[in-house]
């Protein structure tokens, strides 16, 4: 892999102003290196985010192994998990030496983990304490730093209260605030259950552009459809898509060519899984398992002929200890002639 190492010439990185128009979510246990690689190959504008990392395993455990990434991810931002102000700004130093865009503070994260922390959701009840660590983080690196918070807290939940939040952390610096436009409720759901069961409230999203109009918003939650980023961007700035883009990753060949304005040919299928098996080589040689790779890509061929059939091929397979490239070589035979038997004669295949 051409991993990102951290350059110990500088502490800070001057990075252009990132076009977050279509952004995958920061999803724990799933966008991980593999993962955000594999999705690099399908869209290659989208903001990629990781999963969340605390302070402590970035500053007391193995650094390398939670920071370092493929220089194909970019754009990358780190999201981070904590509540102290000192401990950020380190982190985020080690941050921009590694290359990332953009670092990202979790304020949405409703699991009981974190709230014993004290970081994630539980922070929107603290907004002098947000906004300290926003300062802290501005202050130790020239790259953007944002927020990725709910619209509410247990019983915060009135509009006045969101604005309050936002506007402190706008004042500190905050360059862009991503928003689970539903509430979170740390008392009686478990993690899940607060990304389906609280109502999703796009309005309060949009009202916040319209309280800060020369900030920046992107809205999250629910989100799986072109026609449902098209309506929301005629409200604001960005979109974050969570679990479709993972369970359907193809959803992100549209993204190029629809909202950065790119005319490059979209890879098909078989292209993307084609062009994953090189990274899925060097990273077996670097002693990773196959299904640590195979298991962010079972969605690739989502509602196509022969899906399931190369889901289950994958699954029984790559777990295997001796699992080798050649798993995939064989899923990509199956689908190159599901391709063969449903082509019309076109010069790409459907898949």
């Amino acid at each position: 892999m051409t991993a990102s190492t951290p350059n110990t010439t500088s502490s800070k990185n001057v990075v252009a102003p990132l076009q977050r128009r279509i952004c995958v979510a920061p999803m724990l246990d799933w966008t991980d290196r593999y993962c955000r690689y594999f999705l690099r190959l399908i869209s290659q504008h989208s903001v990629l985010y990781t999963e969340m990392i605390t302070t402590g395993a970035i500053l007391h455990g193995d650094t390398n192994h939670h920071l370092a990434f493929d220089k194909a991810e970019h754009p990358l931002a780190l999201q981070l998990g904590g509540s102290d102000p000192a401990a950020l700004a380190a982190c985020a130093k080690i941050a921009a030496q590694y290359g990332y865009d953009e670092i990202n503070l979790n304020c949405g994260c409703p699991s009981d983990r974190v709230q014993k922390g004290r970081f994630g959701a539980c922070l929107m009840k603290e907004p002098e304490l947000v906004a300290q660590c926003i300062t802290a983080m501005k202050d130790a690196v020239d790259m953007p730093v944002t927020l990725k918070h709910r619209i509410g807290v247990d019983n915060q939940t009135s509009h006045a209260q969101l604005e309050n939040f936002v506007g402190m952390a706008k004042d500190a610096g905050c360059d862009a605030f991503i928003v689970h436009a539903r509430n979170a409720l740390l008392q009686g759901l478990s993690p899940k259950d607060n990304r389906t069961i609280p109502p999703l409230i796009y309005k309060s999203v949009y009202r916040l552009k319209h309280s800060f109009p020369d900030s920046e918003f992107i809205i999250n939650g629910g989100i799986d459809s072109i026609e449902q980023i098209k309506s929301h961007l005629e409200q604001v700035d960005g979109v974050m898509l969570g679990r479709e883009a993972y369970h359907n990753p193809y959803l992100l060949a549209q993204m190029d060519g629809l909202f950065y304005g790119c005319s490059e040919a979209v890879p098909t299928r078989l292209d993307v899984l084609q062009r994953f098996l090189p990274f899925a080589e060097r990273a077996l040689a670097n002693g990773a398992r196959l299904h640590h790779l195979t298991r962010h890509i079972l969605g690739l061929f989502h509602g196509q002929p022969g899906a399931r059939k190369f889901r289950r091929l994958l699954s029984e397979k790559a777990h295997r200890d001796d699992a080798g490239i050649e798993v995939l070589l064989e899923a990509l035979a199956l689908m190159s002639d599901y391709c063969s038997a449903s082509s019309t004669g076109q010069d790409k295949c459907p898949l």
